[in-house]
């Protein structure tokens, strides 16, 4: 038995995974007869050992090898991302197909990865043995349906501007959204959910919307990106300060792909020196959608927005427009 879930949304992609292990009985006798192998660095000898064991005590034995379909991966080479082919051992796992035909019956196999291309060499072969579940960034109107859903299952109401100020605010990130919208129950209690709430509770509102308006730059969503600048404006935030954040946030974000390599999400968080889980979370997303030469290029605009700002050439407001529309649109 073979799954294969894969993307961006890991708040689907893990209850999906808790799903199959649900579905595969009690929580302990699972938990006993499961393996977690780190898919980058993994061999199909090494494979086939773990699913070759016999389960104990229990009808199945649950593999779970996370990152293994992503080194097969053919990235195109964008503005903000160069990045090229890799072909990491390919042809020793071109035979996966094969062995998942020969695999015990006692075994479940589950390849769990980030965003995979329809051309991935291995997902072209193994996919039509498995079941494949594709989980994309929620965004627009499926975010804003999925906080009202999440809102409702959990007995409360929301107003529409609650809605669309939080999924401004937070994006497609449902660890943090789910989180915000378990305080906002909590808040507001009996009434719906309003904008004021939002506002008032959602943690680091400032840094949230830093984080929107990053997401929006990269992403490539001006008019997003311009209506988040100036609601910050709105509500008094000086553009030395916006200007600020926004360098704070590139810095960690090249920070943070540097410390990716072999580092555990808390041994991250301690390097950067963070607090809130929600600021590492949202830095580490962000991160994926910069390499070395797109965070270089950024903060070379960001020093030059600086300079144009204290030699007078531009005024401060519209030196901060300029500079997102740039990073918006970096080929204009």
């Amino acid at each position: 038995m073979l799954y294969i879930l894969h993307g961006q949304d890991v708040f689907s992609l893990n209850q999906a995974l808790e799903r199959i292990k649900a579905d595969l009985g009690d929580r302990e006798t699972v938990a006993a007869n499961t393996t977690d192998l780190d898919g980058r660095h993994l061999t199909l000898g090494e494979l086939r050992n773990k699913c070759g064991a016999t389960p104990f005590l229990s009808s199945h034995r649950l593999v779970i090898v996370d990152g293994l379909l992503g080194r097969f991966e053919e990235k195109q080479s964008k503005p903000r991302s160069a990045k090229g082919k890799t072909g990491d051992g390919l042809k020793e796992w071109e035979g996966l197909d094969s062995y998942i035909k020969q695999m015990p019956e006692t075994t479940v196999l589950v390849l769990v990865d980030e965003e995979v291309k329809g051309n991935n060499p291995v997902l072209k072969k193994v996919s039509p043995l498995a079941e494949v579940k594709a989980f994309p960034l929620l965004k627009s109107e499926a975010l804003k349906a999925w906080i009202r859903q999440r809102v409702k299952k959990e007995g409360g109401n929301i107003t529409p501007q609650a809605v669309n100020l939080l999924a401004e605010l937070i994006g497609g990130d449902l660890w943090a959204m789910d989180g915000e919208i378990q305080k906002l129950l909590l808040y507001s209690q009996e009434r719906p959910i309003s904008e004021d709430d939002v506002r008032q509770l959602v943690s680091c509102i400032q840094e949230a919307s830093i984080f929107a308006l990053v997401d929006a730059v990269a992403e490539g969503h001006t008019e997003s990106a311009q209506r988040i600048l100036h609601r910050l404006y709105d509500e008094g935030v000086a553009p030395i300060y916006i200007l600020s954040m926004i360098t704070r946030q590139f810095r960690l974000i090249a920070q943070a792909r540097d410390l990716g390599k072999g580092l555990s999400r808390l041994q991250i968080q301690d390097r950067l020196g963070l607090k809130q889980s929600y600021v590492v979370d949202k830095t580490l997303s962000q991160a994926k959608l910069y390499d070395f030469e797109g965070v270089r290029w950024a903060y070379d605009k960001l020093l030059e927005t600086d300079l144009a700002i204290k030699t007078g050439k531009y005024s401060d407001k519209l030196a901060l427009e300029l500079l997102v529309t740039e990073l918006v649109c970096p080929n204009s």
